[in-house]
């Protein structure tokens, strides 16, 4: 089995990462830190927004399996792209809504998948979420891992 790496930013990442822990043909899933300056970041670090990091969820997945695609679709159904470094209650640049490419191919599926969701009518403002290459990956202290499921939760309730 060949797999694919793919890295999401979308708000908290206990969400996220348990959003995505739940589909078939995903194999793996980390939260983590990326697209900031510091190296080996804390919880800590990126929470005080000097860092520039995101919370992100990096996560490996079978593309026999579920396509890269299928993951864009679940990304942009599951936060609002048109909040600028926020999702609900949760405000800072930790929060934007980013994707974060391994290959050119990833690269032309997320612009493609973002430029028909903003002709789709979907959202009255403009989509937010940058496309960026991927940068370093800090895995998260264990304790975020798998943060809710730990708990016995879906969601985070907000």
């Amino acid at each position: 089995m060949k797999t694919e790496k793919a890295m999401f930013g979308a708000g908290c990442f206990w969400g996220v990462e348990e959003t995505f822990r739940q589909l078939k043909g995903v194999t793996s899933t980390a939260v983590g830190y990326a697209g900031g300056t510091k190296d080996t970041p804390s919880y800590e670090d990126v929470c005080s927004d000097e860092t520039g990091h995101a919370e992100v969820v990096e996560l490996e997945f079978d593309p026999s399996q579920i396509s890269y695609d299928q993951l864009l679709d679940v990304f942009w159904a599951n936060h609002n792209p048109t909040t600028m470094n926020r999702q609900g209650p949760d405000v800072g640049t930790q929060y934007r809504s980013v994707i974060f490419y391994h290959s050119p191919e990833q690269k032309a599926a997320a612009e493609t998948s973002k430029q028909k969701l903003s002709g789709s009518g979907k959202f009255n403002r403009p989509i937010v979420t940058q496309i960026e290459p991927a940068p370093k990956f800090w895995r998260a202290e264990e304790y975020h891992q798998r943060y809710l499921e730990k708990r016995g939760q879906s969601h985070c309730a907000i």
